[in-house]
């Protein structure tokens, strides 16, 4: 065999191989059927969601005749359950708690979590390991309801939306992760930077939180969703209506069916009456569009910022 067959045998080795033409039909039909079983179970889930946003919208007259599946929007399409809605004040004066609560307790939290992962990624640190084993015993044992309760009360912290940012301000699952993404900078540019004579707030900021912004994004995440959708601390702590949260004002509204506000949104009693469902429906997207509006910007993100905090101890 001279050279040049050796070298075009070496060639066809070298061409990867097609895995679906030798997996043949059993591969093909296994494609298929993942494939429409992936297809039922995103219809499954989002047939929910369309239904809510298409009974919003719809005539509330045929609506209410209706029953079944809906398919598209009843009748010429109707906003006034949004107009309801938001002529409510209890809804506006939640949406604003809850942004407040949102903004603030996201600083702490981000805050609380980037100086805990950093102390703990420090190999020099003193009792870095007590404290590491504190911080994970947290993580199983729990004071419960009524310790926490006393405390919220004994500090003076009843009824304040301080109340649903404080005892929360840090989570060990997030600070976890968070370290292991701090663990997998380079360990030479702490060096660098520490021997140039940068302090430890300047190396956090510069290098550790810069180099960790995939999973700096999966915590924002993870810590907005917690305070928007929260809202059974909110039901112990506060008594004063006009600081819920929105999620609590969702629930007095379709759980409760607290419905006096939007009575004096409406002179007719049976106009209300008709437009109660849609009232529910347009609650709930009002409630859940912010923050399903925020995933698409942080979706790229997650993979690559969850899969750090999994593989690094």
């Amino acid at each position: 065999m001279n050279a040049k067959q050796q070298l075009a045998e070496l060639k066809m080795k070298s061409k990867p191989k097609n895995t679906l033409n030798q997996e043949g039909s059993g591969y093909r039909v296994f494609t298929v059927f993942n494939t429409v079983l992936m297809c039922l179970v995103l219809l499954i889930t989002l047939y929910p969601i369309y239904y809510v946003v298409a009974a919003s919208i719809s005539n509330a007259d045929q609506l209410m005749r209706h029953g079944g599946l809906l398919l598209y929007p009843l009748g010429k399409w109707n906003l006034f359950s949004y107009e309801l809605v938001f002529r409510n004040p209890m809804v506006l004066g939640g949406f604003a708690n809850t942004l407040f609560i949102l903004i603030v307790g996201l600083c702490f939290n981000m805050v609380l979590t980037c100086l805990g992962a950093y102390l703990l990624c420090l190999k020099g640190s003193m009792f870095v390991r007590p404290i590491s084993l504190l911080i994970l015993f947290t993580m199983y044992f729990s004071g419960g309801m009524i310790p926490a309760y006393m405390n919220i009360r004994d500090l003076g912290m009843m009824n304040t939306l301080w109340a649903l940012i404080i005892p929360g301000a840090i989570s060990t699952y997030n600070m976890l992760v968070m370290r292991s993404a701090f663990v997998a900078v380079p360990a030479t540019l702490y060096e660098a930077a520490y021997l140039d004579g940068a302090s430890h707030p300047r190396i956090l900021t510069q290098i550790y939180i810069p180099l960790s912004g995939a999973t700096l994004a999966v915590m924002v995440l993870y810590y907005a969703v917690g305070h928007w959708n929260s809202w059974f601390s909110a039901s112990i702590y506060l008594s004063d209506t006009s600081k819920y949260p929105l999620q609590l004002v969702l629930r007095q509204i379709l759980i409760l069916n607290q419905n006096a506000d939007l009575k004096a949104s409406v002179t007719d009693n049976g106009e209300l009456a008709k437009y109660a469902d849609q009232v529910k429906y347009a609650l709930i997207v009002v409630s859940s569009a912010p923050i399903l509006m925020l995933y698409p910007f942080l979706q790229k993100f997650f993979t690559k910022g969850v899969m750090v905090g999994a593989l690094k101890g």
